[in-house]
């Protein structure tokens, strides 16, 4: 084992001064994501070899042990070694507002020190007790729940910028633009509905509880329509439309999750997994997770800090007028961070315990091994997370109806 640690750290710290004096100010979002991104690979190549490396420690190995648990284990711990490395910059950037904050410098700069802290912590999970792994997967459940509804929360956003972005260019181009788009979106979201139909109720089988999810999907995506066209719902159909086709990749990701030996599950007709599919699959979860933590992390539509240009009305730098010279000129060049430090660590931290809830199957071993987020507790967190994002969106259309004394925007 104390060679293995060797390498990897011979491995990791030869190529830390190379990345690190590349990273700009700018790029170091795309650093962070990187280095995310890095832990997710770890942990993916480190359950691969879990089982002979883990049983040879005295405080975790047990020879009632099976090998999925060992996977579980070293999932879990590299998860919560890149959840305290984030967590502890979340706290670490809590107030910053200001360029002029040294903390600001800190999030930009120092990568070789990130590098190392970061290798560090993770080789250090391997020291933790087995009972402080099984409390922070328990707790890795709701924080991964966090994490999808933020994600959730995000696109609803989104959808509703890209709307109002087009709208207000006032143009008849941009006016088609957005008929295109909504109906291209509605014909793929019914599309891929009656192609799961095809693919996950095959003749022959009882398959009642796949349909429902089916029907439920399109029937929400009608809903989505009607409520959105309505004329006293201040609606438009491309943010329905969009949430439709997204509502229906959930759903195809929820059943596609269902165990290889499920008579209605199309997809898994052959019980042998090739290593493509486990590479491609992966690769897939990884994009997917990292694309929601760097677009959610660098949103400004929550805690932005209050000095931000978009955090809400324009508030003068200046509140006192008799302030000395010297000093009044150093704020007025301050200039305000565009986004909220600590949130977006506390993304990456959020993302960490979800992806560690999808390497180790929702700390489920009842599945194979050799699978990855596949198993019923895959399914339904898939199936709610759609729930939840239909109603997120639903809620949006009719809150200001049902509430009119209240300011949305």
């Amino acid at each position: 084992m104390s060679c293995f640690m060797s390498c990897c750290a011979w491995l990791t710290c030869g190529c830390c001064s190379s990345v690190a004096s590349g990273i700009s100010k700018r790029s170091a979002r795309l650093a962070y994501c990187g280095l995310f991104g890095a832990s997710l690979i770890f942990a993916w190549i480190l359950r691969e070899v879990a089982a002979p490396l883990l049983e040879k420690i005295p405080w975790i190995g047990r020879s009632s042990h099976t090998k999925e648990w060992y996977q579980m284990s070293m999932v879990l711990r590299v998860s919560l070694g890149s959840f305290l490395f984030f967590g502890a910059l979340s706290l670490i950037m809590i107030g910053v507002k200001d360029q002029n904050d040294k903390r600001d410098g800190w999030h930009h700069g120092g990568w070789i020190a990130k590098m190392i802290i970061w290798l560090l912590l993770i080789i250090f999970m391997l020291f933790v007790p087995n009972f402080v792994i099984t409390i922070y997967g328990f707790l890795s459940k709701f924080g991964a729940g966090l994490f999808l509804l933020v994600q959730v929360v995000i696109l609803l956003d989104f959808t509703h910028t890209w709307n109002d972005s087009w709208v207000e260019k006032d143009e008849q181009k941009w006016y088609i633009a957005l008929l295109t788009v909504s109906v291209g979106s509605y014909i793929a979201a019914f599309v891929l509905s009656g192609i799961l139909f095809i693919w996950f109720n095959p003749s022959g089988h009882d398959c009642g509880l796949n349909i429902f999810f089916i029907v439920t999907t399109m029937i929400l995506a009608f809903v989505f329509g009607v409520i959105a066209l309505h004329p006293q719902v201040n609606g438009s159909l491309l943010p329905a439309s969009v949430i439709s086709v997204y509502c229906a990749y959930v759903c195809f990701t929820g059943l596609s999750s269902e165990p290889r030996n499920y008579a209605c599950n199309g997809l898994h007709k052959s019980s042998a997994v090739s290593t493509s599919t486990l590479v491609l699959g992966m690769l897939t979860t990884v994009l997917s997770v990292l694309y929601s933590a760097l677009r959610a992390g660098s949103s400004t539509t929550f805690l932005s800090p209050p000095s931000s240009p978009r955090a809400g009305a324009a508030k003068p730098l200046l509140e006192l007028e008799d302030m000395e010279a010297g000093k009044e000129k150093k704020e007025t060049e301050a200039r305000p961070v565009s986004y909220s430090y600590t949130f977006f660590h506390l993304i990456f931290a959020l993302a960490s315990m979800y992806a560690g809830m999808l390497l180790s199957g929702w700390t489920s071993s009842s599945e194979s091994s050799d699978l990855i987020d596949v198993g019923w507790t895959s399914v339904w967190v898939r199936i709610c997370t759609e729930w939840v994002t239909a109603g997120l969106y639903v809620w949006s259309l009719l809150a200001p109806l049902l509430l009119p004394d209240r300011e949305f925007s």
